[in-house]
């Protein structure tokens, strides 16, 4: 059962970062180890932890290409709705894109700067492929890199068995946890595979877990390195993320999955409950929450989600998470709930409130989410899947300093100067940089900009 708490009850710590790590030195010692062996250590980790270790890493494009016919044939409604969901992207992403502007302005007279951006040379993608192989997140990932126009995106997601080795690995008991096969061709969860070819990837890889995320850092034999690494993973792909940073840009650390949801009366309890369950059901620790001040509807949104879980096929999942990090707070109002919200800072922020003014006012109110979804209607699931946004969002409370995953990652905003010589501007400049060295003690630079005022003295006079 969900818990439910008037809001003046709310702990302290229910607001604090939700890290679930502890794994920092294993994880060092994998990328050492990575960095050192290069693609022996790749080999071994991969017998160790997956279901398969191939002899190589690289899964050829008519493998992927193969993956995506198989899926647009067996299951075309599948096919059409990864498509659908990658175009609503695209056209997102390359929105996204436009916003950003280049453009040079006279700052003064003969002073000109400039703003450029410029895509990264190479992108690393890393995609999951546990209890749910995640085929969404290749079109959220590797959407945005296509439209920002980087060169080459590198895709690194968990290896299988592939269907030619499927025969021999059943024979010799191995292919699952703990007994990998080894030697076999290189292959991957096949909705990946497919979903990695109609986004558009360079180069697919078998390679899963914090050692995929040093390959994709530093570059093996086989898997080549790359200058950013977006996507989300466990604790210990999280914890890779965190200490490659500095060699290599990331999207984000994400930690546990959330959502929050505030409603008023006229909510309908069955989406409530409903949106609050597809949250819970990713991790046992996914925090659902709903803040709302009618008491009789966080009643019966309760009761709805007891009796959701009896008919969903990830109840064991869904309801640990309900039990432990989900809840429902009874506030004094609706603008009270938008505080909390602001301070919460959550990963999915939901306002299942009528269009009316006061939802107006309350979409005003909040600033502080990964994304807004507006009204009744608008579903996180939508945002999740199939409506142009990314899903790969700020967690526990990072809401509070960035956003999610869009084209801005892939994109390196540079600036420029030219000067024309002589001008007012570039005298101005030269004569306020060589005060400005010599206040710090920095001679060299003083001397430099001197020279150049001497230079642009002699010119105008």
């Amino acid at each position: 059962m969900i818990k439910i708490q008037k809001a003046s009850e709310i702990e302290d710590s229910f607001f604090d970062g939700r890290d679930f790590g502890n794994s920092i030195d294993t994880v060092r010692e994998v990328l050492k180890d990575v960095k050192t062996r290069k693609d022996a250590a790749l080999h071994e980790y991969s017998a160790k932890f997956d279901l398969s270790s191939p002899a190589s890493f690289e899964i050829p494009m008519e493998t992927l290409k193969a993956a995506a016919d198989k899926m647009k044939k067996n299951n075309p409604q599948l096919y059409s709705s990864l498509c659908y969901s990658h175009d609503l992207a695209l056209k997102f992403a390359l929105k996204q894109k436009d916003s950003f502007d280049n453009f040079e302005i006279e700052l003064a007279e003969g002073l000109f700067t400039g703003q450029k951006n410029i895509p990264v040379d190479r992108a690393g993608v890393y995609v999951p492929a546990g209890r749910f192989p995640l085929v969404s997140t290749v079109v959220m990932t590797v959407t945005p890199a296509v439209a920002a126009g980087v060169k080459e995106i590198i895709l690194c997601t968990p290896p299988r068995v592939h269907p030619d080795d499927a025969g021999k690995a059943k024979e010799q008991g191995t292919g699952m946890p703990g007994k990998p096969f080894t030697g076999g061709k290189p292959y991957a969860d096949e909705n990946i595979m497919a979903a990695a070819y109609i986004c558009g990837v360079t180069k697919a890889f078998a390679c899963g877990g914090s050692q995929a995320i040093a390959a994709l850092a530093f570059g093996t034999e086989s898997i080549p390195h790359t200058d950013v690494i977006v996507g989300p993973g466990n604790k210990f792909v999280a914890e890779a993320k965190r200490l490659v940073y500095g060699t290599v840009g990331i999207d984000m650390l994400a930690g546990p999955t959330e959502v929050f949801i505030i409603a008023d009366s006229p909510a309908n309890p069955e989406w409530v409950a409903a949106d609050l369950l597809a949250q819970a059901e990713h991790d046992v620790v996914a925090q659902p929450v709903l803040a709302t001040p009618d008491e009789s509807l966080a009643r019966r949104v309760s009761e709805e989600i007891e009796k959701q879980l009896n008919v969903l096929e990830t109840k064991a999942t869904a309801s640990q998470s309900i039990e432990s990090c989900g809840r429902i707070i009874l506030t004094q109002s609706l603008e009270e709930a938008a505080e909390i919200a602001n301070r919460k800072a959550p990963e999915h922020l939901e306002i299942a409130m009528e269009d009316c003014k006061e939802r107006d006012k309350i979409v005003s109110m909040v600033h502080n989410y990964g994304s807004l979804f507006i009204g009744h209607n608008s579903a996180e699931v939508f945002g999740d899947y199939a409506a142009g946004l990314n899903h790969t969002l700020p967690t526990s409370g990072s809401a509070r300093f960035t956003g999610g995953l869009s084209v801005r990652v892939f994109l390196k905003t540079v600036t420029t100067l030219r000067t024309i010589e002589g001008s007012k501007g570039g005298i101005e400049s030269a004569r306020a940089a060589e005060q400005l060295g010599i206040a710090e003690g920095l001679m060299g630079h003083a001397n430099s900009a001197r020279l150049r005022l001497n230079s642009f003295l002699s010119k105008k006079n």
